[in-house]
């Protein structure tokens, strides 16, 4: 939800609040409120158990949980490589990025939560620089030519069909 709808429900709880301390029934403040009134009873008792502040909103329920600086730390780190910290190849999964950010800032994200993390901060997943060394295009290009047709499974021809599951020779 956006900071702009998180607001409007604000406003749609604070208003059921006048109407809590007017005493008017659960009934009658969900039809003037166009909400449920489960989400009424539930209001008030959010309010009956905190007062006013049970009915604040708790602000946006996916904010980034590592500052500015800490991120810039984090890029600082993947930039040094897996090596460094402790694995045995050069290649950065989305597991070991998420178990860094937990060894370093002793905060805990899901796989998928890691991936939004660095795709909103710019990253992306990794991709070679530049091809193999032992690629050869031309060599390539010969297997695509003449070898690939020959394995390659050839296409059904196209005659008639059977409209039906069963064939009549399979009875």
């Amino acid at each position: 939800m956006t900071d702009a709808g998180r607001a409007g429900r604000e406003r749609l709880r604070l208003q059921a609040l006048e109407r809590f301390e007017a005493g008017q029934k659960s009934s009658e403040i969900a039809t003037a409120l166009r909400v449920s009134e489960r989400s009424i009873e539930r209001w008030r008792r959010a309010w009956r158990e905190s007062g006013e502040a049970g009915l604040l909103s708790k602000g946006s329920p996916g904010r980034p949980r590592l500052s500015e600086a800490q991120i810039v730390r984090l890029e600082r780190e993947l930039e040094r490589g897996s090596l460094v910290h402790g694995w045995m190849d050069q290649r950065w999964t989305l597991a070991r990025i998420k178990t860094m950010i937990g060894r370093l800032f002793h905060v805990s994200y899901t796989v998928e939560g890691t991936w939004r993390l660095l795709k909103r901060h710019g990253w992306s997943w990794q991709q070679p620089c530049r091809r193999a060394i032992e690629r050869d295009d031309t060599a390539v290009e010969v297997w695509k030519m003449e070898t690939w047709p020959r394995v390659r499974p050839s296409r059904q021809s196209a005659g008639p069909g059977w409209s039906s599951r069963t064939r009549p020779g399979s009875r």
